[in-house]
């Protein structure tokens, strides 16, 4: 498959930015490594990702101190509705630095009782087009905008991401890879801020400022729209093979067509 370049060149390890600062510092949080401590508990900040509280939980009483380990959210109870819907928080998946880091929604029913995202049929799609472009799953990160499964599998709300998005923005910062992989709209759309026409930008390489640094994202399509149009299985596997340019050079991290 060839797979055109752009303008953004793969960066060395060693060039990327420091991960002395980590995105908690915005909620006051000093610490020491952009890692958090394992057991560090996040003070409460009433509504913690991003201003004031909105979600219904937020609107009563106080909700449980989020609890992070490492980057895995292990206690949270800012989403009333989610909490309600889920059956565990599901983190990220994948080497804390990689040089991809793919970005889902939410999880789905399937994720949600496996405890890993992009499982089942999507799953199965970004993992054949990872194979096609000479990766392996085991060598990328795999997270998600919003860590617990919204009800009826439906997209998650503008306070749910807001109240998730620290914790992902810190999963960003730790990880620090050479470039950052949204799939779909809703992510997207999160982490660019602005509106996104994915399918006729699936592919594009733009920058963002993610956590505290300015980063390249690659827009790319979901995988499940390869399953309700054919059409878009090579703009996914095109989008995909870009994505693979980036663990060029000396970042260590091998395709498989390399063995």
């Amino acid at each position: 498959m060839t797979r055109a370049r752009d303008e953004c060149v793969p960066r060395r390890r060693e060039d990327r930015a420091p991960n002395g600062v980590s995105s908690f510092s915005r909620f006051g949080l000093d610490c020491a490594h952009s890692r958090v401590a394992s057991g560090y508990r996040v003070p409460d900040r009433g509504g913690f990702a991003a201003g004031p509280p909105t979600s219904d939980h937020d609107r009563g009483a106080s909700p449980v101190t989020p609890e992070v380990d490492g980057l895995d959210v292990v206690a949270c109870e800012h989403c009333e509705r989610l909490c309600a819907s889920r059956s565990r928080i599901v983190n990220g998946v994948g080497p804390a630095d990689a040089d991809l880091l793919f970005v889902g929604e939410a999880p789905g029913a399937n994720e949600d009782e496996a405890g890993e995202p992009f499982v089942g049929r999507s799953g199965d799609v970004l993992d054949d087009a990872l194979r096609a472009a000479g990766l392996d799953r085991a060598d990328v990160r795999i997270t998600n905008c919003v860590r617990c499964r919204p009800p009826d599998n439906r997209d998650p709300r503008a306070d749910e991401l807001d109240n998730c998005r620290a914790f992902l923005d810190h999963e960003v910062d730790s990880v620090d890879p050479e470039v950052v992989v949204p799939l779909g709209k809703v992510p997207a759309e999160h982490l660019l801020g602005r509106d996104v026409a994915v399918t006729s930008e699936a592919g594009d390489v733009v920058e963002a400022d993610i956590g505290e640094t300015r980063r390249r994202v690659l827009i790319s399509v979901h995988p499940a729209a390869t399953l309700y149009d054919r059409s878009q299985a090579d703009t996914f596997e095109h989008t995909i093979g870009r994505a693979a340019d980036f663990t060029d050079g000396e970042s260590g991290q091998a395709r498989l067509g390399d063995f």
